[in-house]
């Protein structure tokens, strides 16, 4: 059974440039790695930079010929991820607004909008840029972005600095599948008071990745992971920094919030997305353009948490962009590191078993467990969806039950109910105000996911009970399946925190105060007075904030902390001359939500404006303060015994492949896979397919030549496929060579096969011959036998060899014969050898 994560490379299409032998190289190392079917790759040719081009050019080169290829080929309905195989352009250009790539792939190139006096014109946000996809914790394929244009694609680029590395980035993301690593993700607070803007999002992802289990997230005071080693991951907001190689494990994530993070061949002044790739990672993220500071525009810690769901590198990427239309993604996009598969198996069903008509099928699935069941399971043949086998909704009349803070509700399943909708129900029923009033908890849907916080601050989250139940009700099957995070609400461990504003310049007798009232009710004040002609705000403040943080009673457990403080007079490039005001955040010096119930009040001479005013509470973010867990739907069965129906009559007789996916019945949907060599034989007609090698390594500077032979005259058509779909046909005869040139379809691993029609319209696919092709040479051992002294050695079908020999080491090697390889074996016998000889072997090519 092949394990697979939310997405597979039956998902997927590699866009390949033909006109750069690295772009095909590791287009083939990635369809070897991801089982990629022949048929999903699609050739394209751009000999311009590999920097920006126009939106032209992007959509002749890529674009158009992806949606036709989709549609000729029969694949529309499966592919929802794109792969761009190193060596195009990252920007693409209207010549006046700028995207990346993948974005204009993912869901169309956006144009910029208008922006304030003063601004480069991407400091937009545009409505059409919006990503409906992000937060929404949906199945990609049935709910993409509402502002793409045409098909969406979920878009990543394989490259870096060089070949290897970009190899190296692929072995990453397929080694990470499902190992379910125990490293931790650094959410980086970093110095840069403009780069710096995610942190407040910190909380919130590292909160729900506690409640998940397997997820090890946390809050740091860093600029840059130099040093570090092991980690899943690194989110930091500064534009230049050292990096150490070997930082991340593989499946990690890493970038920055910087302005040209995505220029990644160009020397911007600021660190590139590659150097968390070159470092380990198997995701980053930059734009490739200013962006202004917009959260919007960069990835939430959120995809954090999306990533311990199991969703792919891609979908959690994706998910944490709400307009990602100038940012360039890079990484391995099936990634998956916490993918829970289903395991699938054939029954009854021998290899290479003969099969004709219309026959039965039999297959076992058994989930991981039942929040985890199985809900469908799809036919592919030879790498093409052909038919769904089941799908399991969730059972009208099943009954789902929620017991939360004592008090109890339920929810039956309407008809036609889907996962997202008995989620969205069951929170409807979950804020009822008088279920609601009651538990003192209010329910928020996010997909299949539901959050329940609780709005008591008298109660710790570890007091407040949940559970949950699952029953058939009146159904015959029981499809609905609700799972809790845990037995009880679980406690924050965020510090309660508000940010303040204090304008103007001050005069001579000025003050401003600061009283704070702790949740013991002890009250302590204290101010600073200007006493200086010329004294800055700047300056007054950063007095204050001295006498706060040496205040020993302000500093106790129960006390604040002033942070993040920002002086505009400080940074009159970015404000202005005439900005005179300075914003900062007051923080409690416990966690959790009681400890943000200290009251803190900013005041001062009528000089100055204040805001917010009067007495508040350090809960601003009293989201990712209160106590929360969540609560998952699924549906489908956790094992079943089933049987199909295939009717072989549709399909060309010959040599095929069956796989049975079953899909997990959550909104993540992690692949189990189960695969069958098989031959279908309804009709007379049959073929062969046959090559002139002796060995299944080929030279890529030779040539192959294949035959097929039909076993009758009525033949209408013979085509050969391989990687990339068809390289050539025969029209009316009944037998056919073709011509492989090694240089056109690049080193790696290639299936061949034949398809043959005949007269009549019946159909046969011969068996598929792999073949290797390979460039540099590998080292190899030269044996020798003797006598008469004979030669041998591993050698490449086709590759040339220079025979070289001596009597006398001093005297130099001469030549002694030049062969052609042509076995997996290559031999010579040097029938003119007397007396001691030396002996090397070397390539010509």
């Amino acid at each position: 059974m092949d394990l697979r994560a939310a997405g597979s490379g039956l998902n997927l299409v590699v866009v390949v440039n033909q006109a750069s032998s690295n772009s095909v190289e590791l287009a083939n190392y990635y369809c070897e790695k991801r089982h990629v079917p022949p048929q999903n790759v699609l050739r394209a040719t751009w000999a311009g930079n590999n920097i920006d081009w126009t939106v032209a050019d992007f959509q002749a080169v890529i674009r158009d010929p992806l949606l036709s290829m989709l549609s000729a080929r029969g694949l529309t309905n499966q592919i929802y991820y794109v792969l761009l195989s190193m060596d195009f352009p990252y920007r693409v250009t209207d010549g006046t607004s700028y995207n990346s790539t993948t974005a204009a792939l993912y869901y169309g190139f956006k144009q910029d909008t208008s922006v304030p006096p003063g601004l480069p014109g991407s400091c937009s946000l545009p409505p059409a840029s919006s990503n409906s996809y992000a937060g929404s914790e949906l199945v990609f394929p049935f709910s993409p972005p509402s502002t793409a244009a045409t098909n969406s694609f979920l878009t990543m680029m394989l490259t870096s600095s060089n070949l290897a590395e970009a190899k190296a980035l692929a072995d990453q993301g397929v080694t990470s599948d499902s190992t379910f690593p125990t490293q931790t993700v650094l959410l980086a607070h970093s110095s840069d008071v403009f780069r710096n803007a995610r942190y407040a999002t910190f909380d919130n992802a590292i909160f729900n990745t506690r409640l998940r289990g397997n997820y090890s997230m946390t809050r740091t005071n860093l600029n840059s992971p130099f040093g570090l080693n092991n980690l899943l991951g690194f989110q930091t907001g500064v534009s230049g920094f050292p990096i150490t190689p070997a930082v991340f494990v593989p499946g990690a994530m890493a970038d920055s919030l910087t302005s040209y993070g995505g220029d990644i061949f160009e020397n911007s002044g600021q660190t590139a997305l590659l150097a968390f790739i070159n470092a380990g990672a198997s995701g980053s993220y930059g734009t490739v353009v200013e962006p202004c500071a917009y959260l919007e525009k960069f990835p939430s810690p959120m995809a954090y948490f999306y990533q311990a769901r199991g969703f792919t590198i891609a979908e959690a990427y994706y998910q944490s962009l709400t307009n990602p239309y100038q940012g360039l993604l890079v990484g391995e996009p099936l990634a998956a590191p916490f993918a829970r598969a289903p395991d699938i198996a054939w029954m009854s069903l021998p290899v290479n078993a003969v099969l004709a008509g219309s026959t039965n099928l039999s297959l076992q699935w058994n989930s991981i467990d039942a929040a985890h069941p199985v809900q469908q399971v799809d036919l592919f043949v030879d790498g093409r969806y052909f038919q769904t086998v089941t799908n399991l909704s969730p059972a009208e009349s099943n009954i789902v039950s929620v017991s939360l803070n004592g008090f109890s509700t339920n929810y039956m399943v309407p008809a036609g109910a889907t996962i997202e909708m008995v989620a969205s129900n069951l929170a409807l029923r979950l804020n009822q105000s008088s279920f609601s009033n009651a538990t003192k908890v209010n329910a928020y849907t996010h997909g299949d996911r539901i959050e329940l916080q609780s709005f008591d601050p008298m109660k710790l989250g570890k007091q407040i009970p949940v559970s949950v139940s699952n029953s058939f009700g009146t159904a015959t099957a029981l499809t609905t399946w609700l799972s809790g995070s845990r037995s009880n609400l679980l406690d924050s461990t965020a510090y309660g925190i508000r940010s303040y504003y204090i304008t103007n310049t001050p005069q001579n007798g000025d003050y401003i105060a600061i009283t704070v009232i702790k949740n013991n009710g002890q009250t302590i004040s204290v101010g600073v007075t200007n006493t200086t002609a010329g004294t800055t705000i700047s300056q007054l403040i950063k007095s204050l904030f001295d006498v706060i943080n040496t205040n020993a009673t302000l500093q106790a457990a129960d006390g604040i902390d002033v942070e993040d403080i920002v002086p505009h007079e400080d940074y009159a490039w970015a404000f202005g001359s005439d900005d005179h005001a300075v914003d900062f955040n007051v923080r409690a010096r416990n966690a959790g939500w009681p400890a943000s119930q200290v009251q803190v009040r900013i005041s001062g001479s009528a000089t100055f404006t204040f805001l917010p005013s009067g007495n508040t509470r350090l809960d601003q973010n009293v989201s990712d303060l209160r106590p929360r867990t969540h609560l998952y739907m699924a549906a489908g069965r956790t094992n079943l015994s089933f049987t199909f129906s295939l009717n072989t009559l549709n399909l060309p007789d010959g040599y095929h492949e069956l796989t049975a996916v079953a899909y997990e019945g959550t909104h993540v949907r992690t692949e189990g896979h189960a695969s069958r060599s098989v031959r279908f034989q309804n009709l007379a007609l049959a073929a062969e397919l046959s090559n002139d090698l002796g060995g299944t390594n080929v030279a890529l500077e030779s040539s192959v030549q294949f035959r097929v032979l039909a076993n009758t005259n009525n033949i209408a058509k013979i085509e050969l496929f391989s990687t990339g779909g068809t390289l050539g046909a025969a029209l009316n005869q009944p037998s056919a060579t073709f011509t492989v040139y090694g240089t056109n379809v690049g080193v790696g691993l290639h299936p061949f096969y034949a398809l043959v029609t005949d007269n009549n319209g019946g159909q046969y696919r011969t068996d598929t011959t792999s073949l290797r092709f390979i460039g540099a040479e590998p080292a190899f051992e030269l044996s020798i036998t003797a006598p008469p002294p004979t030669l041998t050695w591993p050698a490449t079908v086709g590759r040339h060899y220079n025979i070289l020999g001596t009597t006398n080491l001093s005297i130099g090697f001469g030549t002694n014969a030049t062969l052609v390889a042509t076995n997996a074996l290559a031999g010579w016998t040097d029938t003119n050898a007397t007396g001691p000889r030396f002996y090397r072997v070397q390539t010509l090519d």
